[in-house]
């Protein structure tokens, strides 16, 4: 059985990956395990934050990390798809995810269906130990748009407003299993084991 340690203290997000790991033979160990503090997300791009967070969170383990940095970039914000990397933050740096829908319902009053395009993107990263050379990197991305209120219970951070079209439902309306397969993370993380099968 690996052990990995999951750089994030996001519960939600720790649960989602470990369901999705549970049949690869693989222990997915939060950071908070090891008492890792959460780094300053200071990088500029999604990759660039889960660069650090994998990088601090296998540092104070010893062992292999996977962090992800994702979020929904929203077409008709700002023109470069806002909230993007502040997208857990997009409130506040406090803000709860009901306080991030709304302020992002706010954002989009007056805007139409068919303008609220947007999707969700996951960059995940693997490193084997904190001065890995070569991190494997990979990317997921999930289509939809914003619907005018949330719906569905299932899920955490934006799920909620987030019309799937190819369900008809919101992302917090899919059981996980179904969730779990059309997702971004679910994408990277499908394409990280194929990518660390070849690794070993």
């Amino acid at each position: 059985m690996k052990r990995i340690v999951l750089a994030s203290g996001n519960a939600g997000k720790a649960q989602e990956i470990s369901q999705m790991l549970a049949n690869h033979r693989i222990e997915v160990l939060p950071q908070s395990a090891f008492n890792v503090m959460e780094v300053e997300e200071t990088g500029l791009t999604f990759v660039e934050n889960a660069l650090l967070k994998a990088r601090n969170a296998a540092a104070h383990s010893g062992l292999p990390a996977i962090a992800d940095d994702s979020g929904l970039e929203v077409d008709a914000l700002d023109g470069d798809g806002a909230p993007g990397i502040y997208s857990a933050r997009y409130a506040g740096s406090n803000a709860s995810d009901s306080d991030n829908m709304a302020k992002l319902l706010g954002a989009l009053t007056g805007v139409e269906g068919a303008q609220r395009t947007a999707r969700f993107q996951c960059l995940m990263v693997y490193m084997e130990h904190a001065h890995d050379p070569t991190p494997i990197i990979c990317q997921g991305t999930w289509e939809g748009r914003i619907l005018f209120e949330p719906r569905g219970t299932q899920g955490f951070g934006y799920d909620p407003v987030f019309f799937v079209r190819t369900h008809n439902c919101s992302a917090a309306e899919l059981p996980a299993i179904v969730k779990n397969n059309l997702s971004h993370r679910g994408q990277a993380l499908r394409q990280l084991l194929t990518a660390l099968g070849a690794h070993q």
